[in-house]
């Protein structure tokens, strides 16, 4: 038979308080038991037990007992929407449990792979947490380089950041085979683990240009950045690869314009690009093609109105699938560019 009343010790324990709290609030009537029995025993049935719940649910949220008096004395009190700030108020503790358990994990996993950190370890890691948080959601910075807790991952990259560091060390050019491939493996690693998605690519370029402005402690030296990132190794192997279809003047022209903020800007406008794609924009929609005119201008910019050029190096790209590789800029998105020029008219 389901019992339907406790006596105060039985409600004491399932709800965690203490009898001498269960009488101090029959004292002040504010949960006085529906009964008693014949021997003086409190007995508290349903409608008790909800009331105790609605009064343990809003001293959670900082109400005074006097308060939660009030409330539960007010007809138009709606519990409901107690209720409801419990839940979320739970789901954000939720959120930030999880939260700390991933960051405790990261910092084991760094103890594992690399044996008990420096003080300057731990506050590196302090300090990219705070920085990294501020671009990515959780899930993209399981995506992220030396980010995330697979010890046969990060030991990948930190493998080809020690290459990396040896070719600098010993002077070796960036525009050398050696310095070049190894970019080239650099950056189409980064490329597929971040799913080619520009607007990835984007705020990784942003964090770590705030990373480099704060003083903040990285994983990535500032040579390794200035020989891959910034395109001195990296280029170096596109370049070579233009040579095969290009005048030497051409190449001359190429190399004197490939300055970061054309870069920049190109990032931008095929970020854009990408958008109408994903929107199902065609090519030949207005949007689609004031884009395609703002890469006509950048192209200008970078070599001069030299369409024997331009001709030259869109053969290069319809041959040399690599030249693509580890630019987050696709085949489709090349295909769609020429559709929205040709729009133009």
């Amino acid at each position: 038979m389901e019992k339907t009343v406790l006596k105060i010790g039985e409600l004491a324990t399932r709800s965690g308080l203490t009898v001498r709290a269960l009488h101090h609030y029959d004292d002040i009537g504010l949960l006085t038991p529906s009964t008693r029995a014949d021997s003086g025993y409190r007995l508290y049935n349903r409608d008790d037990v909800e009331r105790l719940h609605k009064i343990q649910a809003l001293r959670k949220f900082g109400m005074s007992l006097s308060d939660i008096a009030t409330f539960l004395a007010s007809p138009d009190a709606q519990f409901a929407d107690i209720v409801s700030q419990q839940i979320a108020a739970l789901d954000l503790q939720i959120k930030q449990a999880s939260a700390l358990r991933e960051r405790l994990d990261r910092l084991q996993q760094r103890m594992s792979d690399d044996g008990d950190p420096a003080l300057e370890d731990w506050l590196g890691a302090l300090e990219n947490m705070k920085l990294y948080e501020q671009y990515f959601t959780p899930e993209e910075l399981r995506r992220l380089p030396f980010w995330q807790q697979d010890a046969r991952r990060n030991a990948k990259w930190r493998a080809m950041t020690d290459e990396l560091t040896s070719l600098i060390t010993r002077g070796v050019p960036a525009d050398s085979a050696e310095a070049s491939a190894l970019a080239q493996r650099w950056m189409e690693t980064l490329e597929n683990e971040t799913g080619a998605d520009l607007k990835f690519a984007l705020r990784m370029t942003a964090m770590l240009k705030q990373q480099k402005e704060a003083g903040a402690h990285s994983p990535i030296s500032e040579k390794v950045r200035q020989y891959v990132y910034l395109g001195e190794a990296f280029m170096a192997r596109k370049m070579a690869i233009y040579a095969k279809y290009l005048t030497k003047d051409e190449m001359q022209q190429l190399n004197a314009t490939n300055s970061q903020q054309s870069s920049a800007e190109s990032t931008t406008l095929y970020l854009n690009l990408q958008r109408q794609m994903d929107n199902g924009v065609p090519p030949e929609d207005p949007a689609s093609q004031a884009l395609a005119r703002e890469w006509q201008r950048l192209m200008r910019e970078r070599i001069g109105n030299r369409p024997d050029m331009q001709a030259r190096i869109d053969l290069a790209h319809d041959n040399e699938p690599e030249l693509l590789r580890g630019t987050w800029v696709s085949e489709a998105m090349v295909n769609y560019i020429r559709k929205a020029v040709a729009a133009c008219g």
